[in-house]
């Protein structure tokens, strides 16, 4: 009875400590934070060249560096939020603006959402197709619109209508993505299932920022080209506020994944709920909703997640996640793989 106890405790141990691979929370400093994500999914390290790794940090950077100088010259997090997205979705490493992963049809349809936690305004736009700049879209729905939501075409007319840059659907072709389109299709109809997981799994690629400014206030902000081969005007969890995005004076979470199981778990919703109806930090918060509930449903992903208080989390059930933070005294700290990885 006792070896059993021992064995039990044991693989408790193991297991908890596994799952802390995939978890890191940042103490709260004097000043203002930010929190940024560049995707979680099936990332590793030997699919990674070793210059592509460094271009990933070298961006990841250079999004936390140009939001935070807003932030410490007395900017909004709004503002912050914005142009840490802005310059992820300029970059074809992400999955967001430039390097949109292509539809069934060979197109690039984008999602984003933005929420302000001081006031509870949000903005969302989906299905968009030559805004250059999708995050700022939604945030002129959110600044200019009566409505929280707008998709297609209506969207991109109220883009044009508030000055935004539009582009011609070309800009936002890679060859990195058409690739992974034709090498999924391709798996498809040969049903080989193994290969079309595999390629499947490149879907998660989804950008966000959340932010606390000197005033205290905080905002979140997502984006995304959704999912590579979806069909029919898929929209995932990105543009959805209380699901991939969600803002209020206690936090602001921004979530990546398979955005089929965020918006049935309302993932970004249920954390801030957590902390506020039961009391939880944001640790104990981000860590039940993405490590306990979404992983038993199926849904594989992440969220980077940023309290009152000035306290991170970046938590994910995935092999990595692109991912960074930067805090008042401390520079730019970037990391993709689990924390054993660094």
């Amino acid at each position: 009875m006792k070896k059993c106890k021992i064995f039990f405790l044991a693989i408790t141990f193991f297991t908890l400590c596994s799952l802390q691979l995939h978890a890191q929370n940042i103490k709260s400093v004097e000043g203002p934070s930010l929190v940024i994500h560049g995707g979680a999914g099936t990332i590793l390290k030997e699919n990674l060249t070793p210059e592509l790794e460094q271009a990933y940090h070298s961006k990841l950077k250079q999004a936390l560096e140009t939001g935070y100088e807003i932030l410490e010259k007395g900017g909004s997090s709004e503002e912050a939020v914005i142009a840490a997205i802005l310059v992820m979705e300029d970059s074809p490493l992400f999955n967001a603006g430039k390097g949109a992963v292509f539809t069934n049809e060979g197109t690039n349809e984008m999602d984003a959402s933005i929420m302000n936690g001081g006031d509870g305004s949000a903005g969302a736009v989906a299905g968009i197709k030559t805004v250059k700049n999708p995050i700022l879209a939604a945030q002129a729905v959110k600044n200019n619109s009566e409505h929280v939501m707008l998709s297609g075409e209506g969207a991109e007319l109220f883009a044009r209508d508030r000055g935004l840059e539009l582009v011609d659907p070309s800009y936002f072709y890679t060859e990195r993505r058409k690739e992974q389109l034709e090498k999924l299709k391709k798996a498809e109809q040969s049903n080989e299932e193994g290969r079309i997981q595999r390629w499947k799994d490149w879907k998660y690629g989804t950008v966000g920022a959340v932010a606390l400014d000197k005033q205290g206030n905080i905002c979140a902000a997502t984006s995304t080209g959704g999912m590579t081969n979806k069909k029919y005007g898929r929209i995932g969890d990105a543009p959805v506020i209380g699901a991939g995005t969600f803002a209020n004076r206690i936090c602001g979470v921004s979530a990546t994944g398979h955005g089929e199981y965020f918006i049935r778990s309302v993932v970004a919703y249920d954390i801030a709920a957590r902390m506020e109806y039961q009391n939880k930090s944001l640790a104990e918060a981000s860590y039940g909703v993405v490590m306990k509930k979404l992983k038993l449903l199926g849904g594989g992903g992440g969220v980077i997640a940023l309290d009152s208080k000035g306290n991170i989390s970046m938590i994910f059930n995935t092999s990595g996640m692109y991912r960074g933070y930067m805090q008042k005294g401390k520079e730019a700290k970037t990391l993709i793989f689990k924390m054993a990885d660094g």
